[in-house]
């Protein structure tokens, strides 16, 4: 999406989606016009971040996913997941995006989604990508991108809105 369509959104009310880390992404939603505007893979660099959040910095309310460190996730990859974490929360805090924290169980529940139980990984991940998708049918719906869209998803429903079904 270029600068140009992005500013017919500019005056709406939005909530952002974000699921942290390097594969994570960032979702968009315009309230006002009832319909996604942006989602996106997580920018790598910082500067990448702050420029897209900085598009979308007003009359926003980010819901960001709260997660700690992961099993079997070794000391160097937990460090640089806490790093691209930290990015996040100042970059939300310098522009001021009022930001709601929620861990992976509320959301997940909150959306009737179920537990992983003794689904592999790749298996639970795929699930939560059909349900972005049913969600977002008119969206190329990645690994990356789909929990974003469904941390969205809860933001929407917290704030009292329905997400309309793209067309």
């Amino acid at each position: 999406m270029d600068n140009k369509e992005r500013l017919r959104f500019f005056k709406d009310r939005k909530l952002i989606g974000i699921d942290p880390g390097k594969a994570g992404g960032i979702a968009v939603y315009s309230i006002d016009k009832r319909r996604l505007i942006e989602v996106v893979k997580m920018p790598e660099a910082p500067q990448d971040l702050l420029g897209f959040l900085r598009i979308y910095k007003y009359n926003s309310v980010c819901y960001l996913e709260k997660v700690g460190g992961l099993p079997g996730m070794g000391g160097s990859a937990m460090f640089n997941f806490g790093k691209g974490f930290g990015w996040l929360e100042m970059a939300l805090l310098s522009l001021k995006i009022p930001n709601n924290e929620v861990i992976p169980a509320r959301w997940m529940k909150s959306l009737s989604l179920g537990v992983r139980g003794h689904k592999t990984k790749t298996e639970w991940k795929n699930k939560l990508k059909i349900e972005a998708q049913k969600l977002f049918p008119d969206v190329k719906v990645t690994l990356c991108i789909s929990d974003a869209l469904l941390i969205l998803k809860y933001g929407v429903k917290q704030e009292g809105y329905e997400i309309c079904l793209q067309k």
